[in-house]
């Protein structure tokens, strides 16, 4: 009895410090690195004074792929000085996320954590569905979750 006691004290203490550490409305854009598709390593904060579109996404997930096509339009659309687009892929195989950044001709910011939904990016964003957005305001704090894309473009333009 006590080990189950003590089983279950635990695990309800691993999933509230997952929970916390996820990023939340409100919540500052973190400091983390991720390569990018010419295999240098990028921080996802660097970015200053502009708005930051983060969008998880993998090649295998057709609504992601879909996603990619309008965000290539937005990212033509909207001023590269107001707003940064970074896609972020989860996916585990590096090839396929190449092939597919060519295929849908992505333009903007491509990074990969290719640990899947157990990879850093993804955990610490609480990412649980593909694809997931995430848009910072010009002052590094989250301000929405999965935004429109009217919603975006109302807030940059």
């Amino acid at each position: 009895m006590n080990i189950k006691i003590n089983l279950l004290a635990f695990l309800l203490l691993i999933f509230s410090i997952n929970a916390n550490a996820q990023v939340k409305v409100g919540d500052r854009l973190p400091s983390l690195e991720l390569q990018n598709s010419s295999n240098e390593k990028t921080n996802i904060n660097q970015f200053k004074d502009k708005y930051v579109l983060i969008d998880f996404w993998a090649s295998w997930c057709a609504p992601c792929r879909l996603g990619n096509k309008k965000l290539v339009k937005l990212h033509a659309e909207l001023d590269p000085d107001k707003i940064e687009i970074i896609g972020i892929s989860i996916d585990t195989d590096p090839n396929k996320w190449m092939k597919a950044i060519e295929k849908d001709k992505i333009s903007f910011l491509k990074l990969i954590d290719s640990k899947g939904f157990d990879a850093k990016a993804a955990l610490l964003f609480g990412v649980e569905e593909l694809p997931s957005q995430y848009l910072f305001n010009e002052k590094g704090i989250l301000i929405k979750k999965n935004p429109t894309e009217e919603e975006i473009i109302n807030l940059i333009k």
